[in-house]
């Protein structure tokens, strides 16, 4: 540099410094890319789905599936336990990122809130007692008296007041066990409830030898949705596209390469989609 202006030496020093600032990022890459953070929203009380074990620690099917979600995507995740009824309420307020416990996509649901792609095919039906034989129609029901327990927030309920209407009696509850134990003791005729819920709670149960779905399966979502593609997913909010897309890639992959199955598999001996039907004689 001896013999050069001043201000030339400056610049060229300056744009050394550039130089090396812009090769020092492109070493660092991702390692300097800043960590995905995620808060998870679940019930809690939804088993095998989940639960919380006696320890006070969140588990069960979609707990332990977000745990590989977000150690694929290498993301920081923290679990927020609340009331079932209370989830997508807080998922549109911004109180966490995604919901993880499952939810069907309807129309009016669609307009508040995004969808993953499914993750279970869950239909709800009716669970009554074996010698109740009724038709699940408003002509039928009308004047009989018959009280139907149903969860809080529940996409069923709108289901069910479309096609039912003043014709039976809607009883609520926080959660299926508490529908479950008063259809049990007779305070309510009839509970609306999602099929392998109420099988293996249930109807598998020596208690629930007295009782039988009726009324076919339902779909209680979007009817627009294509029968093949029906099903329940996760939520989050409408305006994050790209957290949509990784949370769907990394989903896909993980049924592709038959780790939903074998975590399915830890809590639940039925299979929840074709795609784990394929996996099951393939994992221990």
């Amino acid at each position: 540099m001896m013999g050069l202006p001043h201000a030339f030496r400056a610049a060229v020093g300056r744009a050394g410094r550039l130089a090396l600032a812009v090769g020092l990022l492109a070493v660092a890459g991702p390692a300097a890319a800043e960590t995905l953070k995620l808060r998870l929203g679940n019930e809690g009380v939804y088993p095998p789905f989940s639960m919380v074990d006696s320890g006070g620690n969140l588990t069960g099917v979609e707990p332990d599936l977000a745990r590989e979600v977000c150690k694929r995507l290498q993301a920081e995740c923290e679990f927020v336990v609340m009331d079932f009824k209370a989830l997508i309420p807080s998922l549109v307020q911004g109180k966490f990122d995604v919901l993880i416990s499952q939810v069907v996509p309807t129309p009016e649901r669609k307009q508040k809130m995004d969808f993953t792609r499914r993750i279970f095919y869950n239909p709800t039906v009716f669970v009554v007692p074996t010698d109740m034989d009724f038709q699940f129609d408003k002509e039928f029901l009308k004047g009989k008296g018959v009280k139907l327990g149903i969860q809080r927030g529940s996409s069923g309920i709108k289901y069910l007041e479309d096609r039912l209407g003043d014709s039976i009696e809607y009883v609520f509850y926080d959660n299926p066990e508490q529908s479950r134990l008063d259809l049990l003791a007779g305070r309510i005729n009839a509970m609306f409830e999602a099929k392998i819920n109420s099988t293996l709670n249930l109807l598998q149960k020596p208690e629930g030898k007295g009782y039988k779905h009726a009324g076919g399966e339902h779909w209680v979502g979007d009817p627009n949705v294509p029968e093949i593609e029906r099903g329940l997913s996760w939520g989050l909010a409408l305006n994050k596209p790209e957290l949509k897309e990784k949370l769907n890639l990394v989903l896909t992959e993980i049924v592709a390469d038959c780790t939903y199955t074998k975590i399915r598999k830890a809590y639940l001996p039925i299979t929840t989609l074709p795609e784990d039907v394929d996996c099951e004689a393939k994992t221990n």
